[in-house]
């Protein structure tokens, strides 16, 4: 590991990309809990009922027919 240590350690400007996928990381997820706050009830509620509907012309589940 030493080796390593000294391989990074002669790159110009390396320390610039820690705070760079940090801050893209932090980014991401406070994006994230705008999108998921900003949602209606009614959008939230249909999508949490999406892999239980049911097909109107059939009783089985169409999710888990064979295909």
């Amino acid at each position: 590991m030493r080796y390593l240590k000294h391989y990074f350690e002669s790159i110009a400007g390396i320390e610039i990309f820690p705070i760079i996928s940090l801050l893209l990381f932090f980014l991401f997820f406070v994006g994230l809990l705008i999108y998921v706050m900003r949602l209606r009830k009614e959008d939230t509620r249909r999508m949490s009922m999406a892999p239980l509907e049911f097909d109107e012309q059939d009783d089985r589940n169409p999710i888990l027919q064979p295909k």
